[in-house]
């Protein structure tokens, strides 16, 4: 009997320390691309790709996100009250979304670690693991992808995507054979590689579809780099003893953990909002025009800049 993708997880328990300020008090993946948070986004994909159990691995100062997926019944009737429809139809539809639960990562000791609190929910079945802070779009979702190739060989699958030499030392990096047309079986991999050190440039990204037996390996993998329990470490022990895949997605990657993908995710999803897109277009034309003329950011008064900056101002006396 062929085995099903049924639950999904979502790491989401991280400090958020690139984003300082704005995250001392605010999750990371609570930020808006847009007007939607980077979370829901991940969510809205494992729904496309057919999975509706979700859980959700937060940490300390995260309840936001379950506020999020929550009802909100004084919103509700504060919208209905003034036939707000499409705003309630959308804060109806979040809470709707998808069965979600959500787990504490008690200690900060890495996504293998935060991976190994959804055993209990997850139990003796596949399930996907979607990263909390990227964001995959296309015609078809990246997870489907992914649960489409785990059908077709019965085995544990990642996602992956060329990045330049230089860049492998932020990722969990895969040595693969080619199988077949854009899949490889995974030799080997490592985990956040020097770049002289890489068996390649094929970077794990985040989408996975893992089998159970994961979960034993993470609880004797052990602490690997930065100290931290590596999920990269427990699927390299997996490939050693069955075959782990590695399929480079189709869909468009946005790294929304980064500021600059975060930035480039903005732009982007703001040019395809047809409600949008014409004046934003209209004004990114101008704003180029003013950057090439050499207009900007030179008309930018220094105060300005300063409060731009995310410096701390520094207390006058």
């Amino acid at each position: 009997m062929r085995r099903t993708v049924r639950k999904a997880v979502i790491p989401a328990a991280g400090l958020g320390t690139r984003f300082l300020p704005a995250t001392k008090a605010q999750p990371k993946e609570m930020l808006p691309v847009v007007d939607k948070p980077i979370i829901q986004y991940v969510v809205e994909e494992a729904v496309a790709a057919g999975i509706d159990d979700i859980l959700i691995v937060t940490g300390r100062g995260k309840r936001a996100i379950e506020d999020h997926f929550d009802r909100a019944i004084e919103l509700e009737w504060h919208l209905e009250r003034g036939n707000k429809d499409e705003m309630l139809e959308w804060v109806r539809y979040i809470a709707d979304l998808a069965d979600i639960h959500f787990v504490r990562q008690k200690e900060p000791l890495g996504l293998g670690h935060a991976v190994l609190q959804a055993r209990r929910h997850v139990g003796d079945e596949p399930f996907a693991v979607l990263l909390g802070d990227e964001i995959f779009v296309g015609d078809e979702p990246a997870l489907a992808e992914l649960i489409d190739r785990f059908h077709e060989t019965g085995s544990s699958v990642v996602a992956v995507r060329e990045v330049p030499r230089e860049q492998v030392r932020r990722y969990g990096v895969v040595d693969g054979e080619p199988v077949g047309d854009r899949l490889f079986r995974v030799r080997d991999m490592v985990e956040k590689p020097e770049p002289d050190e890489a068996p390649s440039n094929l970077a794990i990204v985040g989408r996975y579809i893992i089998e159970p037996e994961v979960f034993d390996l993470l609880e004797r993998v052990g602490r690997g780099k930065n100290d931290e329990i590596q999920l990269t470490d427990a699927l390299r022990l997996l490939a050693r003893r069955r075959a782990v895949y590695a399929c480079p997605v189709r869909a468009r990657r946005y790294d929304v953990g980064e500021k600059l993908g975060f930035l480039q995710a903005t732009v982007e999803f703001a040019l395809m909002r047809p409600e949008l897109a014409p004046a934003f277009r209209d004004y990114l034309i101008r704003l180029v025009g003013d950057l090439q003329a050499g207009r900007w950011p030179a008309a930018v008064d220094q105060a300005a800049a300063r409060q731009a900056s995310p410096a701390p101002l520094k207390r006058e006396g």
